[in-house]
């Protein structure tokens, strides 16, 4: 019991005086890891008699236990001192101005939403705003789209899924804005003047189309309304988002079913 006692002096006097983990760690294993100095006097049990283990079994157990202790409770002391010295030397002034953080620009489409909404709120027009999962009815009878229209065809709308059994009309991703129109006039009534933008979709796929774009479409419902009203907030419009004062727009008679009369609008400038 003599080399127990020397053997627990000498390690708990490492532990005691050990400056960093490292220096724990290589006591660790020098005392208790596999090929530890206790580790091996364990192993000689076997070659002792049953009452040489019953008093040795116990005492080498108590020696591995308490080297343990010690080395945990060390251990914990070395990383409240690395804490203290880190608190002491890293600190944070809160009154100091923070980092500069590059910031993110609007995105174009939403920039030109913002301008085209400015400028028609300028002359005398509100925002109006609907779904874009429509139904049929608003998509197309509303407008006087006929069943037989292009329009209606699957290779030019996307159509939503129905269950089987449900005959009802398929809902559609809103081909245009047109059925805010019908929205607004169904609650507000007229007279009105507004403006409809927002994301619209149609089924075509190639170099100069997407399934998703955006749409920008205007109304005005009045007495003594006429062309020569939308000729002029055209040009206005397109002076104010072009920045020139001098354009020049062209309007040309064309044909659609579902407006009349109908024209086409060509710019120079």
């Amino acid at each position: 019991m003599d080399d127990l006692d020397a053997i627990k002096a000498k390690y708990l006097g490492g532990i005691a005086q050990a400056g960093d983990e490292a220096t724990l760690e290589d006591l660790r294993l020098a005392a208790v890891g596999k090929k530890g100095e206790v580790a091996l006097m364990m192993r000689g049990l076997g070659k002792m008699t049953p009452e040489e283990r019953q008093v040795a079994g116990p005492a080498f157990n108590a020696l591995k236990n308490e080297i343990n202790s010690a080395l945990a409770a060390k251990k914990t002391a070395l990383a409240d001192a690395a804490l203290n010295e880190r608190l002491q030397s890293e600190w944070i002034d809160v009154s100091l101005a923070g980092r500069p953080r590059r910031e993110g620009s609007i995105h174009p489409v939403s920039q030109v939403t913002e301008e085209v909404i400015a400028i028609f709120a300028d002359l005398g027009f509100a925002v109006a705003e609907g779904p874009q999962i429509e139904s049929d009815y608003y998509n197309f009878d509303a407008l006087n789209i006929a069943p037989e229209h292009p329009a209606r065809q699957e290779h030019d709308t996307f159509y939503m899924h129905r269950d089987e059994g449900d005959n009802r009309p398929p809902h559609v991703l809103r081909t245009h804005t047109s059925p805010v129109q019908i929205r607004y006039m169904e609650k507000h009534g007229v007279p009105c003047r507004i403006i409809c933008p927002g994301r619209v979709y149609r089924a075509d796929y190639d170099q100069t189309h997407t399934p998703m774009f955006h749409q920008y479409e205007g109304l005005c419902i009045d007495k003594d309304v006429s062309m020569a009203n939308l000729k002029w907030v055209l040009e206005e419009f397109c002076r104010a988002f072009f920045g020139i004062d001098d354009i020049e727009l062209r309007f040309r008679a064309s044909h659609f079913p579902f407006t009349e009369p109908s024209a086409e609008v060509d710019i120079r400038c």
